[in-house]
């Protein structure tokens, strides 16, 4: 008996899994209440939203065929505007870091001493000189290891090294090589890796970085060298992000779901923002009536507009507003019994009064389903997943905006196992 070795199956990837916690763990501190605290959020959120909205917006403007990539030039929303953070260890005295992750960017950057102006971390410092795994990655005269395509990218030719210069949008910028040495996965059998980061030396505007987080984790899926998801060739990525409130941690994994029940939801391509998590979303229900809009409706436009996008700095749904009106209108006549409320923050538009004496209150689900309508592709939201309670009332956690995609926010996905299929 003979065995064809091109049939044989590939063997199985490692899987690499992170530690996962909200910021608001960190954060909490600084705020005198719940409700300031929830503001805070608000506003980073919007923030996001609209950075991510100019940023289509504009690009679509380019000529077809172009590919553009989402990459963190002229932003600082990208960085004080994450939402989770990762946890590692990094080199060989494992230094324990906790960087925000960002599945609208690319690189992957550590503060990384010793300095030229660092600002102030919460947590060690991770000196490259220390580790015994440290290593430049040179770049030579034709800079085939530096993305030079990216004009923050360069190759010095003096001494080889790949530099980039990285400018947000208030002139805050971060500066280094890139670089790589070895991480340790404490949650996978004390794994290791040796991944490529940028070492940034210089952060100019230093007050305007959270001492909590020692830099970012490009998630993005679009450049095929620096961000993580390509590191590890990952084209399974499963998460369960903890509810903003818990003051727990859960996990990121790559190449295998920790849950026996999850959610699966297919990633799109856009040729035009191959970084972004794009997913198929076929049907949207409350309780159990559809919202009546056809499944090609959330398709592309023909300048790669419109879809529904994933993104870890976005704190709420955002829909477009022809959408979105029938939303809340479906929304509105299942809730049986419940005045509605004026939002104090002027953010949500279909809030509902709280009364003591009439003990809990119960809103409508609403059932998101990828690619097609069954159980495995179902997305069930309850409760906080779609309600907030923002200074006494409780409000739809989902908005309508003037743009023709959506973008799925964080408020909808705490606590909930989800595993993404490129």
């Amino acid at each position: 008996m003979s065995l064809d070795p091109t049939k044989l199956p590939d063997p199985p990837m490692p899987s690499y899994t992170f530690t996962v916690y909200h910021r608001d763990v960190f954060e909490k501190s600084k705020f005198k209440d719940y409700d300031s605290l929830h503001e805070n959020r608000l506003a980073r959120s919007h923030a996001r939203a609209s950075y991510l909205a100019s940023v289509i917006k504009s690009q679509n403007g380019a000529q077809g065929g172009e590919m553009l990539e989402l990459v963190p030039k002229s932003t600082d929303t990208i960085y004080r505007n994450g939402e989770y953070v990762a946890t590692f260890l990094i080199g060989t005295q494992m230094i324990k870091n906790y960087l925000l992750i960002d599945t609208g960017s690319d690189l992957v950057w550590w503060q990384c001493g010793p300095c030229e102006a660092c600002y102030k971390q919460d947590q060690p410092l991770y000196d490259s000189t220390a580790s015994k795994t440290f290593r430049i990655i040179g770049c030579n005269k034709y800079a085939l290891r530096c993305r030079t395509v990216d004009p923050a990218f360069h190759c010095n030719q003096e001494n080889f090294e790949c530099r980039y210069d990285l400018v947000y949008g208030d002139r805050v910028q971060t500066k280094g090589f890139i670089v790589d040495d070895v991480i340790t996965f404490n949650l996978d059998d004390h794994r290791t890796i040796r991944i490529t980061f940028g070492c940034s030396k210089d952060q100019t505007g230093q007050k305007n970085f959270s001492a909590f987080s020692a830099g970012i984790v490009g998630l993005g899926r679009g450049d095929g060298q620096y961000s993580l998801p390509s590191q590890f060739r990952g084209h399974i990525m499963s998460m369960c992000l903890p509810t903003f409130n818990s003051g727990k941690g859960s996990v990121l994994s790559f190449h295998t779901s920790k849950w026996p029940r999850v959610t699966s939801a297919k990633l799109l391509f856009n040729y035009r923002f191959p970084s972004l998590y794009y997913v198929n979303i076929y049907k949207v229900f409350i309780n159990d009536r559809e919202v009546p809009v056809s499944p090609s409706w959330w398709k592309f436009k023909s300048d790669m507009g419109g879809g529904m996008l994933v993104d870890t700095g976005t704190t709420f749904t955002l829909l477009p507003h022809d959408f979105y009106i029938i939303f809340r209108y479906i929304f509105r006549e299942e809730v049986r019994d419940i005045p509605m409320a004026e939002d104090p923050s002027n953010t949500f538009d279909t809030c509902y009064k709280e009364y003591p004496s009439r003990g809990n209150l119960y809103f409508p689900v609403v059932k998101l389903y990828f690619g097609s309508v069954n159980s495995s592709t179902m997305l069930l939201l309850t409760q906080e997943q779609v309600i907030v309670n923002h200074r006494g009332v409780y409000c739809l956690a989902f908005v309508g905006w003037d743009y023709d995609f959506s973008i799925l926010g964080m408020t909808q996905l705490q606590g909930v196992g989800l595993t993404f299929d490129s």
